[in-house]
């Protein structure tokens, strides 16, 4: 395991939680494990653990990409991480306008709908 490796299941346990992480390493087989490491390396080992921009600004920068290109389970995932990064239900919403105004309404109402029922399940921000 590199370093980069360790720092990044940190990060990654800190954002996404301990079930999630466990789950998904629990799912790993050797079809997917390079894939695994590779996000484990880059996204969380490289990006997500740069201290250039707070957890809950990449937080946010995360949901508006994710709400753009309609990745809705990812959209998921992060919108239940914003519980851990200090994202609140407001600054999800300022995101999903800047989504509807850059990248279409359609895929900002999706978003909407996702984050309602995420925060109605009492997941994700306060």
């Amino acid at each position: 395991m590199t370093d980069r490796h360790a720092k990044g299941m940190e990060v990654r346990r800190a954002v996404l939680g301990d079930a999630h992480v466990d789950r998904a390493e629990a799912a790993k087989t050797d079809l997917d494990a390079p894939f695994q490491q590779m996000i484990t390396e880059t996204a969380w080992g490289t990006v997500w653990a740069s201290e250039a921009l707070t957890r809950r600004e990449r937080s946010m920068l995360t949901l508006a990409l994710l709400a753009g290109l309609g990745n809705e389970e990812e959209l998921a995932l992060h919108l239940r991480a914003t519980a851990r990064t200090g994202a609140t239900q407001r600054d999800v919403m300022e995101v999903f306008q800047h989504v509807a105004i850059y990248a279409g309404v359609p895929r900002a109402n999706s978003a909407i709908r996702i984050a309602k029922r995420i925060f109605a399940e009492g997941e994700g921000a306060a």
